[in-house]
């Protein structure tokens, strides 16, 4: 399904970059905690993957249409974010140990699905 620009809405866009942020803020954590150089191509080199799982969970969720959902849209781009992310690291050759695939997934959820599930309960009140 085609996206239009009347569909990108400034919640959607702001989610979709909350999403982004997340992630390299993720990349950026797992690479300061490795002693890894934290320059731009570094954390770009290791965030790549997991933004491209991001997007991917993004479309297969329709994600502009309900953003800030914790339910369908936050877990579609969880799960897209750590198994796309996962296996284009091992098509490149990257690290995908077991105890990173747990780290990657519990920090990932903590941050993806956290400020949907903060934002959600603003909303409530």
């Amino acid at each position: 399904m085609p996206i239009d620009s009347g569909e990108l809405t400034r919640p959607a866009l702001t989610a979709l970059a909350t999403d982004v942020v997340c992630v390299i803020v993720f990349c950026t954590i797992g690479r300061r905690s490795h002693s890894e150089g934290l320059t731009v191509s570094g954390i770009a080199a290791t965030a790549w993957p997991f933004l491209v799982g991001t997007a991917a969970g993004w479309l297969l969720s329709l994600a502009w249409r309900r953003p800030a959902a914790l339910l369908p849209t936050g877990v579609a781009v969880w799960l897209c974010t750590v198994v796309v992310g996962m296996a284009l690291r091992k098509l490149t050759s990257a690290l995908v140990a077991p105890s990173f695939i747990v780290v990657a997934s519990l920090s990932t959820a903590l941050l993806l699905l956290g400020w949907r599930a903060g934002a959600t309960l603003l909303t409530r009140r």
